[in-house]
Formats: structure tokens, C-alpha cells, sequence
């Protein structure tokens, strides 16, 4: 199981290997300089995060994953293999801008100097600075080598050789890239290993929680096992399922004999159901965990747009709801 705190992370021998690691490759790299702490300069530190929606990452990852969609019902449109790669020590290449310091990590503190900190001189993982550092770096080498952006979504880069196409998305140090041609991905693949340590992890099969199996007649992307995992999380493994998401015939109304829910486990299922490819709710999930998006490669590239209304429906408040999806032409 992994480690939530660092009392617990320091009893296993495999996580103290490899902070030593990523200490020695820190101070190759000068990521950082142990200093005094300035008067009046405020330290960054660890923290343990209550369980809740991160609304902004939330809705964050589910723009990533509509993106990742576009991208992969387009690769299959066109029949073209989607492939991944991960960068290493993505974060440590430039210098940061910004006077940022951190405590010693706990249970590695200096000897000789455990009331300092590290005055942080490149971009480290987990600061706001990083993935805007590692952005600029990667983007201002795609664009110097042919690339442009995608006009609506910037971390998507395109390249075009007469009638063939290569594209490339990035996720924070995460890329995934495909092409008509199979010669212009593999001069990619080099393209990255001139610049970057990379590490080459094949056709692309999973990412950001979506599993994605690549077949000869078009790509099927599903989340079943992070369906698995939420229904095992919030004790839904053993339940009689629903066949549908909600009674289309039955009005919510609020039950005033039922106690009150705890309001941290409600919000923390809120922020894993937004996290699906459509917000389904759990007693249907157990029924359908394999329900995902089937993109044929006959299929034509058309954008589809569906929406729905419910005016002054609710019975409470008599507020309205209305919501929307687009989508490639999918068959589910």
C-alpha cells in the first residue's frame, strides 16, 4: 500500500532508496541551495490535504480527458496508431524566476544544518512554477522544429508533411503523439531523445484513468478499472444495480426522516464521478463498469452536440438544470 505520511513512507525501505535517489540526482542537477532563511520570507511545506473536489483540477483533468477523446477518435479516423512516451526529470531543466524556498525534506534533514532550507534555483516538481517552466522549454523546442499549436487547445502541436500529418499532446510530463506516416513518429521518438531523457512506453493502452485498447477496426476507450476502484472506495462493490442512471419518472425530494451524510465522503464521490467519461451514478456503474466509447475506423469524423433541459424541476427550490456534451461520432 503506498505511503500517506512521511513517518509511514520512511518504514519502507524501497521509498527511503529512492528519495536518496532523487536527493543525489537534486544536487547533480542544482536543483537547489541549502541558505539561511531570509527575515520575513515565508517557507513552503508539506500538508496533508482533507478529502474534498479540487474544483479547478477537477474540471481541469475532465478538459484533458475531452481533449485525449478528440485526439484518439481522430487518430482513428485517419488509422493511425496512437503511441506514448515519459519524459524524466521533467521539471529540472530551467530556472525559475521566482525567490522560493523549501524545508529539508523530513527524515533527510542536513546534519550540520537542519535549521535551513533550500533556496529552490530550477523548477521542482509540485511547485506552481514547474509545469509552466517545463512547458515553455518543450514548446519553444516543437516550435523551433516545425511544430504550431493547436489554435484552441496550446498543448497540442501539429506538424504537417504535404498530405501527412503528426500530432502530439502533452500532459504535464506525459505525450502521446501519432502519424499518417509511421516514419514521421518514429523521427519524433528521435526528435525527443535528442533533447530530453525520454522513456519510450509503446502503443498507447492507458492514461489519465482511460483505458484505451487499439484495434484494427478503430479504438475502444473505457474506465473500468477506475470504476472498480471508486465503487470499491465508497463501499458500492456489493450492490444491487440500476439499470439506468436515474429514474427518468421519479422526482428527487428530500427524505426529512434520513440522517445527515457526511459531507466530506459526498463531495470526495462528486469529484470521482466528474472524473468518468459521463457522470453515471454508482448503482449503474456496477451494473455497466465496461461501458465506454467505441470509435470505428469507418466512422466519419463528425462533431456531435447533444443537450438537455429541466425547467424549474426541482422540488425543492423549483430551479432549473440544463447541461450539454460534444463529442466525435461515437458509438457506445
Amino acid at each position: 500500500m503506498e505511503p500517506k505520511k512521511p513517518i509511514q513512507a520512511l518504514k519502507d525501505p524501497s521509498w527511503v532508496e529512492a528519495m536518496h535517489d532523487e536527493l543525489i540526482q537534486f544536487k547533480l542537477l542544482n536543483v537547489w541551495t541549502l541558505v539561511d532563511l531570509p527575515r520575513g520570507t515565508l517557507v513552503a511545506q508539506g500538508h496533508t490535504q482533507e478529502e474534498g473536489i479540487d474544483y479547478d483540477e477537477v474540471f481541469a483533468t475532465v478538459a484533458r480527458i475531452n481533449a485525449i477523446r478528440l485526439f484518439l477518435a481522430y487518430a482513428s479516423y485517419k488509422d493511425f496508431v496512437v503511441h506514448q512516451m515519459d519524459v524524466k526529470s521533467v521539471f529540472l531543466y530551467e530556472k525559475i524566476e521566482e525567490e522560493v524556498y523549501v524545508c529539508q525534506p523530513h527524515g533527510f534533514e542536513d546534519l550540520d544544518f537542519p535549521d535551513k532550507v533550500y533556496k529552490v534555483e530550477k523548477a521542482l516538481y509540485g511547485l506552481h512554477q514547474a509545469p509552466r517552466a517545463w512547458y515553455e522549454t518543450l514548446s519553444t523546442y516543437l516550435l523551433d522544429n516545425g511544430f504550431h499549436k493547436g489554435q484552441i487547445d496550446k498543448t497540442l502541436f501539429i506538424q504537417r508533411h504535404k498530405d501527412d500529418i503528426l500530432i502530439v499532446q502533452v500532459y504535464v510530463d506525459d505525450i502521446i503523439f501519432g502519424s499518417t506516416k509511421k516514419k514521421l513518429s518514429i523521427q519524433f521518438e528521435k526528435l525527443m531523445h535528442d533533447k530530453f531523457q525520454i522513456s519510450s512506453m509503446g502503443e498507447l493502452s492507458f492514461f489519465l484513468g482511460l483505458q484505451v485498447q487499439q484495434k484494427s477496426n478503430g479504438i475502444f476507450i473505457s474506465q473500468h478499472k477506475y470504476v472498480a476502484e471508486i465503487l470499491k472506495k465508497f463501499d458500492f462493490a456489493i450492490v444491487k444495480t440500476a439499470s439506468t442512471p436515474m429514474d427518468p419518472n421519479k422526482a428527487l425530494i428530500k427524505d426529512e426522516e434520513a440522517e445527515d451524510g457526511d459531507v466530506h465522503v459526498y463531495r470526495s464521490m462528486i469529484g470521482s464521478l466528474m472524473y468518468l467519461t459521463a457522470s453515471r451514478i454508482f448503482k449503474y456503474l456496477k451494473g455497466q463498469p465496461r461501458l465506454g466509447l467505441w470509435y470505428p475506423k469507418d466512422s466519419p469524423f463528425d462533431l456531435k452536440a447533444f443537450s438537455d433541459s429541466d425547467y424549474a424541476g426541482a422540488s425543492l427550490d423549483r430551479k432549473s438544470t440544463t447541461g450539454g456534451v460534444m463529442d466525435p461520432k461515437s458509438n457506445a
